[in-house]
């Protein structure tokens, strides 16, 4: 089955302009991202989308494939459907372009449940929190599933909320309680995937601005594999420092 990874990269950013091409160990950061998506073992084809043409020439110098899209998608998986129009793939992997860190291990470990199931539309990941404040972050997302692993909800809220235990003892059990926070990493099969922009946004979407609900709400069922493998989002510039630092020491790089 042929599996295509986008790695959606806008250089407009509130807080961080131009921050696909910030420069990493004198690489930029959207070139980090395609070389460790191109060691996954079930993705065949590596894609940059993006609406700038600074862009699209910082890819093509280091001999990557990227797409020019439109500069009016209003998220970025409109923008991945833009691209899932022009090409052949029956599953496709929405890849974050700020993870310059992401093990190629946790693509694999989300498009197996859609190699091996042919029911399941889209997938996404998960893993365990350990650290109490991130419990309560609203920036962190959290999501419970049912017993056969597809997601009953999303939330920026603390879920699912121990009645019983005191703010310490939640602290203190944190690997007992398996509190899950989600990761923004999608595959699709490619129907759903065209499909996608022309659902109407729903109101709980709307409440939490969490845009996989829309995909709940509309009655698709969205399968959350776990991973151990840690993230580092680059959103800040501190975030670019810690990342930075994290590289001198990462052998795979």
């Amino acid at each position: 089955m042929h599996v295509t990874a986008i790695i959606p990269a806008r250089y407009a950013s509130t807080r961080f302009p131009g921050k696909p091409l910030a420069l990493i160990h004198g690489t930029p950061m959207i070139e980090h991202v395609y070389r460790r998506v191109s060691r996954s073992a079930t993705v065949s084809r590596v894609i940059v989308a993006t609406d700038d043409t600074r862009i699209e020439q910082a890819v093509r110098a280091f001999g990557g494939d990227v797409m020019l899209t439109r500069t009016d998608h209003p998220t970025g998986t409109d923008r991945l459907a833009e691209v899932a129009q022009q090409i052949d793939a029956e599953l496709i992997v929405n890849v974050q372009g700020d993870e310059p860190l992401i093990e190629p291990m946790m693509i694999d470990q989300a498009v197996r449940p859609l190699l091996d199931d042919a029911s399941i539309r889209m997938g996404t990941l998960m893993s365990r929190i350990d650290q109490v404040d991130d419990f309560h972050n609203p920036n962190v997302v959290k999501v419970v599933t049912d017993s056969a692993g597809f997601a009953l909800y999303f939330s920026r809220a603390p879920i699912p909320w121990p009645r019983d235990f005191s703010a310490a003892e939640i602290a203190a059990r944190l690997t007992e309680l398996r509190l899950l926070r989600h990761i923004g990493l999608y595959v699709y099969r490619r129907d759903l995937l065209l499909q996608y922009p022309q659902l109407p946004k729903t109101p709980l979407e709307q409440l939490e601005k969490l845009e996989q609900l829309r995909a709940l709400e509309h009655g698709v069922r969205l399968y959350v594999a776990e991973t151990e493998c840690p993230c580092h989002g680059v959103d800040t510039l501190e975030d670019l420092a810690r990342v930075s630092a994290l590289m001198e020491s990462d052998v795979s790089r």
